[in-house]
């Protein structure tokens, strides 16, 4: 069976359906589901900027149709990443189209995962190939967005409401809480929009979610900026923070600012500036400048929310960070060097 399972390029392992197949979930997700809302905010701005046109219209037609098709994306990201040969690759489309449908983004994950494997073992077994493979991962994949995805989608939803709930009673202790795991979980190589998406973050612990996030990329990117300049605010800041990623394996204190950052930050976001966002944008940080254009589309396109964007997504995180990072840098734990990115 061992043989046989490598043979199939199938590997049973936590990083392979942990990290590999969930952060190709993110990718499709940000694919089709974040770009699709990107465009369609676009057109429903224009319009209310300047009135019905068939221009804005047709980008809430695309950014619509975007959206509808994540599940697909999510199946056509997990099958690639898993190395699946071209017919379950293209069958896959579909069984995650299926398991999004009843289970949302964790139940497409389950789906697209379960019949990806099961079609790489049967795959090229036959001489009806074409037929069979496909047949296969549809099946597959029908069968757990029937059985697996709703009850996955639940768990889910259900760990997302007890969080959203305790953030609302608890808004100091959780906005803590929330910033500093999310800003762990984006720069390790899990993917917090994953994660927020699946537990569909919105409101409060959304905001505090968005704000960990930004301190992990703007923290990262300020502290980062004498060994990496330019790049540093570019690539960390406005890409992600997970380039610093095998910079905290080196060493662990350079972590620290960041997470400083966002324990205060945090609370700020969900007591004086009551940030909310939405789960789309939640564990995006400062990437693309999507968290803060879901936040925008949340809030609403007033000075007010800009402001409190400016202040608590780029100056806090950047500014608080500073402040360890000065002390750690006089006792010697972080030298010059520390956060250099590799080129």
């Amino acid at each position: 069976m061992k043989t046989f399972l490598t043979k199939k390029n199938i590997v049973i392992s936590v990083q392979k359906y942990g990290i590999d197949a969930m952060s190709a979930m993110a990718f499709g997700l940000m694919a089709s589901l974040v770009v699709g809302l990107i465009i369609k905010t676009w057109g429903q701005q224009s319009i209310e900027l300047w009135g019905d046109n068939a221009l804005s219209q047709q980008f809430i037609l695309i950014g619509t149709a975007a959206m509808s098709l994540t599940g697909a994306a999510i199946g056509a990201a997990i099958a690639h990443r898993l190395q699946a040969p071209n017919l379950v690759l293209f069958a896959s489309v579909v069984a995650g189209y299926l398991g999004y449908a009843s289970g949302g983004p964790a139940g497409a994950y389950v789906a697209s995962v379960i019949a990806v494997e099961t079609g790489k073992v049967v795959s090229k077994e036959t001489p009806l190939d074409i037929l069979i493979t496909p047949m296969t991962v549809i099946l597959m994949g029908a069968l757990i967005a029937a059985t697996v995805s709703p009850a996955i989608a639940k768990i889910m939803s259900f760990l997302g409401t007890i969080i959203v709930t305790a953030t609302t009673y608890q808004p100091i202790l959780m906005g803590a809480i929330i910033a500093i795991v999310m800003g762990f979980v984006l720069v390790s190589p899990l993917t917090s929009a994953g994660l927020a998406i699946m537990l569909n973050l919105t409101g409060l612990a959304a905001g505090a979610a968005t704000v960990g996030c930004a301190c992990a990329m703007m923290g990262f990117a300020a502290i980062g900026y004498k060994d990496n300049k330019l790049s540093s605010f570019v690539g960390v800041g406005l890409g992600t923070a997970k380039l610093q990623m095998a910079n905290v394996i080196k060493n662990w204190w350079i972590l620290i600012p960041p997470t400083f950052a966002a324990m205060i930050a945090g609370p700020l976001a969900t007591t004086v500036f009551k940030m909310s966002n939405i789960a789309v944008g939640a564990g995006m940080g400062t990437s693309g400048l999507v968290g803060q254009i879901t936040t925008l589309n949340e809030m609403g396109f007033t000075t007010n929310v800009l402001i409190s964007i400016l202040i608590l997504h780029f100056i806090l995180p950047a500014g608080l960070s500073m402040i360890p990072y000065y002390f750690l840098v006089k006792a010697g734990k972080i030298k010059d060097g520390d956060l250099k990115l590799d080129n």
